[in-house]
């Protein structure tokens, strides 16, 4: 068995983050909790700001926080905003963010659209955190929008989510976290506000906070070691589940090997079409005796987990390869015991108000009774507050994507209630073909079109690459093969002058 240390070490290696003592942690249910928290922090900034979140919305809570934002500003306090442009589009206007600019907020918008980048667009920001100076610190799943606190008056029930307040030393790795963002989308930030103060130990939690980026796979790193090192209960809560196979695998071990591995996911989707394909999803789980629990509410959007008592994650990671791979992400993993307590507490009341999913009739919840009920939500809110997700859609794809590929590689065995799946994308594929067949020029000119934009967007990108170089005087290099072992050899190249680091293009999407 591992050693304390050696899991520590692995840890820390598999996130790319450092464990962090001395701080104070609160668990923040809902936007009833969170929102609140985040509006008296800014209100009582002195000296910074920062916001950074996948979703805007101009309704009456967006504009609350414009408002706070602004008189923020006013009192001199350096206020800064990131913003996601595609999870905002059609949300919040371009008037809205004139309003916060001028009035001094300094807002940025992660990737828009670029003729140079037409794949740019698979990297988003789905981050969800604010940092108030150097003090406070807050690693959430909610976005600014009204859906999260719902409306009682009409009997919509708020979005379900989960975030986190944080105090003492991590608020260097979330301010740093941020800094990372900033600098992908401009200019970094001045010396003097990195450099800014970082608040003393102000607790005994123990905890790491990791910023994904596009790439890094840091999560998925992570989540795959905590199911691989979990040995009494790992409980999973997420929003748009579409676990690829290595990690689908790792669960089913887990629960092969007796702990008691719980999935905890929406049963009202903002795709209504993509609901069967969860279930499809569903299968190879229940199979290896996880269980997985649809949520009653309005909508589930939490992105947790807790295992063996004493390890926790929130943040704003799904577990699909969206945030695995392809966005900037940041979730705090907290180790401590009286933490993860409250949240295994917080997962058994979600549970009252869930339904199982079950092969067959068997008695529910058998290792863990439930000690509390509270009243189920209220069903789904009616047609028009659910709004389309791309992480929804993206899990979605990804899902028919691994089971075509599975029917037709054979690289696994597929589920029976994946038949009708893989009927339907065999029949849409009849329809896509007698279509290329009857009028050719369908597929033929989108496909041209599709392929001239990339062909130039390659060109200009390799154009601004070779100007580079020359600025720079990079001499061109080219590999040389050696002859053996023997020592005789071609002379190596020579190695390129050392020169200034890469710097980030304002909306470009890759690491320094």
């Amino acid at each position: 068995m591992p050693t304390p240390e050696l899991l520590e070490h692995a840890f820390t290696r598999a996130a790319g983050a450092p464990l962090i003592e001395g701080n104070a942690v609160r668990v923040l249910r809902d936007a009833a909790e969170n929102y609140p928290a985040w509006l008296e922090a800014i209100r009582e900034a002195r000296h910074t700001v920062f916001l950074e979140n996948y979703l805007f919305s101009e309704d009456e809570v967006g504009l609350e926080f414009q408002r706070a934002l602004i008189d923020s500003a006013r009192d001199g306090v350096r206020v800064r905003v990131i913003y996601d442009w595609l999870g905002s589009l059609l949300r919040a206007s371009a008037g809205y963010w004139r309003t916060l600019r001028a009035a001094g907020v300094e807002v940025r918008c992660f990737n828009p659209p670029r003729f140079v980048a037409p794949f740019g667009a698979l990297h988003r920001d789905h981050r969800k955190m604010l940092a108030v100076d150097g003090r406070i610190g807050f690693i959430t799943g909610l976005c600014v929008g009204r859906q999260w606190l719902g409306d009682p008056s009409r009997g919509i029930a708020p979005w379900r989510d989960t975030g986190i307040e944080v105090l003492g030393p991590a608020m260097r790795d979330i301010e740093q976290a941020f800094a990372q963002a900033w600098e992908a989308t401009g200019p970094a930030l001045p010396p003097e506000e990195r450099a800014v103060r970082h608040s003393s130990a102000a607790g005994t939690v123990a905890l790491r906070i990791v910023a994904s980026a596009p790439g890094l796979a840091a999560v998925l790193r992570l989540d795959q070691l905590v199911a691989a090192a979990a040995r009494r209960t790992l409980w999973l809560t997420d929003a748009y589940f579409a676990g690829i196979p290595w990690y689908v695998q790792a669960l089913q071990s887990a629960a092969r090997d007796g702990v008691d591995v719980r999935l905890l996911v929406p049963g009202a989707t903002d795709i209504a079409m993509l609901r069967p394909l969860s279930a499809a999803g569903y299968r190879p789980l229940l199979e290896a005796g996880v269980r997985v629990f649809e949520w009653k509410g309005s909508m589930l959007h939490a992105k947790t987990a807790v295992a063996d008592g004493r390890w926790a994650r929130v943040g704003s990671s799904n577990l699909n390869i969206a945030s695995w791979m392809g966005n900037f992400e940041l979730d705090a993993v907290v180790e401590d015991a009286t933490f993860a307590s409250a949240m295994q507490e917080m997962y058994l009341a979600d549970l009252e108000s869930s339904t199982e999913i079950v092969l067959e009739r068997r008695r529910r919840f058998p290792s863990i009774p439930l000690r509390r009920r509270q009243p189920a939500q209220s069903g789904p809110p009616p047609a028009g507050e659910q709004r389309g997700s791309a992480s929804r859609a993206a899990a979605g794809a990804l899902r028919i994507g691994r089971t075509v590929s599975a029917a037709l590689s054979e690289q696994r065995v597929l589920a029976p209630t994946e038949a009708r799946l893989v009927a339907g994308v065999a029949l849409v594929l009849v329809a896509i073909a007698a279509v290329i067949v009857r009028w050719p020029l369908i597929a033929a000119v989108p496909t041209a079109i599709l392929m001239l934009w990339a062909a130039v967007a390659l060109c200009a990108k390799a154009l601004a690459l070779h100007r580079e170089r020359r600025e720079r005087g990079l001499p061109r290099t080219k590999l040389v093969r050696t002859q053996g072992l023997s020592g005789s050899s071609a002379a190596p190249s020579p190695a390129p002058e050392a020169g200034p680091p890469d710097r980030l293009p304002r909306g470009e999407n890759r690491l320094n």
